[in-house]
């Protein structure tokens, strides 16, 4: 007999949906500070709604598909790396004495992130060592960018055709609760809706910035990827109390490569298109709080097991980050 699936409960939390029409009505009328606000509350719910509707597609289509699906979501690195992760970590860890993942997945997520910070470090200690032309500065970051992006390929290829029978997630014996079209539909709006929240979020930062006196680094360096990237926190957290690990460490760790290796170098050809280059010269303190962060998620992750403590570790880590990034520009 076919098991048609349980009905999923609806969250108190999907109450907040209200503010999506509240964050467009203030739009309308030009109340900037309460633009910012509101559009920050309607990310939440709107976040959670891609963790479950992705949940529904990991079911039907396979842990290892859901996990790809979810990992196109990009944010920040150091957010993901310790903020995602650690908040991931310890809402499972509250629910499960120990839960487990892939190391292997983990490995090499970690050895792209290594890489990828030598190709922040190298191009700064250049900077540093002796004074370099605007050319030689542009030429050094191109050729970083396309060896960052050749290797992010490669893991790309290594993970997922070449070695994939060593990353595969355990199947479970689930029933998904929503259809395949309903679960594509449930994330496909919700995207949509959290790009727009966004985008007024984004929008109405500066006049919410001067009117609550927030340092605009600040902004850029926490408050941005925190509530840009509400969906992916949500997501990965959401996994994680269903023990399923190994998808809130692709989530997390995976976005964090895919920003570091193939996000970054691609901004770089782009703003060389548009005549307004960027290179791969960041200053010291973006470049020890990346690299902090990688040894930090390494070392936690070597062994393939996690709990609460190592979540609240890479939590507490991330707040000395914020709190010290706030201070810095100020």
């Amino acid at each position: 007999m076919r098991n048609p699936g349980r009905r999923l409960p609806v969250p108190p939390l999907y109450l907040l949906l209200v503010f999506v029409p509240a964050s467009i009505a203030a739009e309308v009328l030009h109340q900037e500070t309460a633009v910012f606000v509101t559009s920050a509350l309607a990310i939440i719910p709107l976040a959670a709604l891609i963790g479950t509707s992705t949940e529904q597609l990991a079911i039907r289509l396979g842990p290892q598909r859901g996990a790809i699906v979810k990992a196109t979501v990009i944010g920040s690195i150091v957010g993901n790396l310790l903020l995602v992760l650690g908040l991931s970590f310890a809402a499972g860890g509250i629910r499960y004495k120990s839960m487990s993942f892939n190391p292997r997945a983990a490995s090499v997520h970690s050895s792209s992130l290594f890489i990828a910070v030598a190709g922040l470090v190298v191009p700064a200690m250049l900077v540093l060592g002796s004074p370099v032309d605007a050319s030689a500065r542009e030429t050094v970051s191109v050729f970083v960018a396309i060896v960052l992006m050749s290797l992010y390929v490669a893991a790309l290829a290594f993970t997922n055709i070449t070695h994939a029978h060593l990353f595969h997630a355990p199947t479970r014996d689930e029933v998904a609760g929503w259809s395949s079209w309903l679960a594509l539909a449930v994330l496909a709006v919700s995207a949509v809706a959290v790009g727009l929240e966004s985008d007024l979020l984004v929008n109405s930062l500066h006049s919410a910035i001067t009117a609550l006196h927030i340092p605009t680094v600040f902004v850029g360096l926490i408050l941005i990827p925190v509530i840009g990237n509400a969906a992916e926190h949500a997501s990965a957290v959401f996994f994680a109390l269903r023990n399923k690990v190994d998808v809130a460490v692709e989530i997390a760790v995976g976005s964090s490569t895919q920003v570091a290796m193939f996000v970054a170098p691609l901004l770089v050809f782009i703003s060389l298109l548009i005549a307004h280059p960027i290179d791969f010269v960041f200053t010291p303190f973006e470049i020890g709080i990346v690299a902090l962060a990688t040894l930090i998620v390494t070392v936690t992750s070597f062994d393939g097991e996690t709990n609460w403590l190592e979540g609240a570790q890479l939590l507490g880590a991330y707040l000395v980050i914020a709190v010290t990034a706030f201070f810095i520009a100020a």
